[in-house]
């Protein structure tokens, strides 16, 4: 089955999300977001999981079939170290590209793959999720 369209309009409203976080100032990229993340933290964090699914979706075209490497969520601790390293401007950058990148990508894609993508990981497709999961997180800290 194909994969809904209105997921594709879900994503682009959580790009546009992460479009409003050009706006922050330095401080506010600063801000905790929970234990150990910050504003600019959470934007990295973003931008390395869209990046991991267009890794996928590459890998997939090529073989015909889903393609995907393991890897756990371990990741995000192991990777805190240099997503925190980034200047915030940069994060706030990468996530952008990398969300728009991805959302065009998955606009684009064969639909008979997208729905075994989709079949594999839904997250892989539905970016939605993970991103407004994050950027509600990012904005009950600024709210604060």
């Amino acid at each position: 089955m194909p994969v809904d369209a209105a997921v594709h309009g879900a994503n682009a409203a959580a790009t546009g999300r992460l479009r409003a976080m050009a706006r922050l100032t330095d401080a506010e990229l600063a801000t905790p977001v929970g234990e150990h993340w910050t504003v600019a933290v959470a934007l990295a964090h973003l931008a390395f999981w869209d990046r991991r699914v267009l890794l996928v979706l590459e890998g997939t075209e090529r073989a015909g079939a889903v393609e995907a490497r393991e890897i756990d969520i371990s990741v995000n601790d192991v990777t805190l170290p240099a997503w925190s390293a980034i200047p915030p401007r940069d994060t706030v950058r990468l996530a952008i590209e990398s969300a728009e990148t991805l959302d065009a990508r998955l606009a684009a894609y064969p639909a008979e793959l997208l729905a075994a993508v989709e079949a594999t990981n839904a997250r892989w497709v539905r970016r939605s999720i993970h991103r407004n999961l994050h950027l509600d997180e990012v904005e009950a800290a600024l709210d604060r």
